[in-house]
């Protein structure tokens, strides 16, 4: 491995404003929720006419070097907790390459109907070829014949969609032969999360989003500008780090609040470690 792609996926697995009123790290701000929310809510991710639930279910808490919270339960004890979550109205998978998680997300798919649930992976290609073999490795892996949302994985560079446009030309054509149903990217640093916000291809960001500035690519009130950018372009934003990678464990309500008082997240992904977690999300995202 290049020095620089360590650099960077290390940055990837370890990796205060509230709408641009600062707030001190201890402060508590609740904001007033307009309407009801679920996690098991339909949601559909921006144009791309996908339904799904408005909580996907992480599987890469510190995820990097193909491993991470979730897979170190086991492929029988993730693919469990995928499918208790299943039961409580959970459709969205969130996997990748980099976390290890797609064995243990291939046999909770093999018990729920393939139509009624959502995956999305990632990939670390950047050249063609290697997206090409990850394409075809990824569907063998998964245990299927198409992926509904195919990522590039932790882009940091202002010029991404000049410097690895070939990729994105792979996976345009996925798309129109229904290998992917729609393509994007997750961004570590605000000058790739600008790019993507102006580019026409990227139909579904993954953004990292908090009220306190963990593991994000700028203050709150910056990201939240971009963020807007694609929305009004039609992009799908789906929101990470909400919960700041355990920095807000103890902070959940507030976390969760924030993320859904910025209308800007049509789904937020967040990776529990046991069943107990879990429902207790679930319970948290219903009583905001």
């Amino acid at each position: 491995m290049r020095r620089r792609e360590f650099l960077a996926k290390t940055a990837c697995g370890m990796a205060a404003t509230w709408f641009g009123v600062p707030l001190s790290l201890g402060q508590t701000a609740m904001p007033t929720l307009k309407g009801k929310f679920s996690a098991d809510d339909t949601v559909v991710l921006g144009r791309t006419g996908i339904r799904t639930s408005r909580l996907a279910m992480g599987t890469g808490t510190v995820g990097s070097g193909h491993h991470s919270h979730q897979t170190a339960l086991g492929i029988k004890g993730l693919s469990d907790l995928l499918l208790n979550g299943h039961d409580h109205g959970l459709r969205f998978f969130d996997t990748a390459d980099s976390y290890g998680s797609h064995p243990h997300v291939a046999e909770a798919l093999r018990h729920v109907r393939r139509d009624q649930v959502t995956v999305l992976t990632k990939s670390w290609a950047r050249d063609p070829a290697s997206m090409r073999a990850d394409l075809d490795r990824f569907r063998k892996e998964l245990g299927t014949d198409y992926i509904d949302i195919l990522l590039m994985h932790c882009l940091t560079e202002a010029d991404w969609t000049e410097r690895y446009k070939g990729v994105m030309d792979v996976l345009s054509e996925a798309k129109q032969k229904g290998t992917i149903r729609a393509h994007g990217c997750s961004c570590h640093s605000i000058e790739a999360l600008r790019a993507a916000a102006k580019s026409p291809w990227v139909e579904v960001d993954l953004a990292r989003m908090n009220s306190i500035q963990s593991n994000m690519d700028a203050e709150p009130a910056i990201v939240i500008n971009v963020l807007k950018q694609m929305k009004a372009a039609g992009k799908a934003v789906i929101g990470m780090k909400i919960l700041g990678q355990g920095d807000l464990r103890n902070r959940q309500d507030e976390a969760l609040k924030f993320a859904l008082s910025l209308n800007l997240l049509d789904a937020f992904t967040i990776g529990a470690e046991s069943r107990a977690e879990q429902e207790d999300l679930i319970r948290r995202i219903a009583a905001a």
